[in-house]
């Protein structure tokens, strides 16, 4: 599965050719230390790239959730809602927050790989 990452910390995971889940890092989860609350996007909705698409709260901080691509949340992560530490204990996995039909693949194709998440995080830390 080709799994793409944005500069704000998000990663976004192809499904098929058009639906892909979204999450935050590693990164971004180590820097909020434990997650205990996340608002998620409404199911149905559509945003457009670098929108607002929900929050994520931890015992340090508040973190807005944007979009890596427009498109339509067609999922949430109701299991995130109901115990947000998942967010923190497997972020790349059972922690993701909402699913999306994904508007233009081209957006996609232009957000970081891994190799380019991970030079882009030592430079920026």
């Amino acid at each position: 599965m080709t799994v793409k990452y944005t500069p704000e910390h998000e990663w976004i995971q192809l499904e098929d050719h058009e639906t892909a889940v979204v999450g935050i890092t590693l990164h971004a989860q180590d820097a909020l230390g434990d997650v205990v609350f996340v608002d998620l996007p409404e199911v149905g909705k559509t945003l457009a790239k670098g929108e607002v698409a929900g929050v994520v709260e931890s015992v340090k901080a508040a973190a807005d959730i944007y979009m890596p691509v427009a498109g339509e949340v067609t999922e949430v992560n109701e299991a995130l809602r109901a115990d947000p530490s998942l967010a923190n204990s497997d972020p790349m996995g059972n922690g993701w927050f909402f699913k999306v039909l994904i508007k233009d693949m081209a957006e996609f194709d232009v957000l970081m790989d891994e190799p380019a998440y991970q030079k882009f995080v030592q430079a920026n830390s």
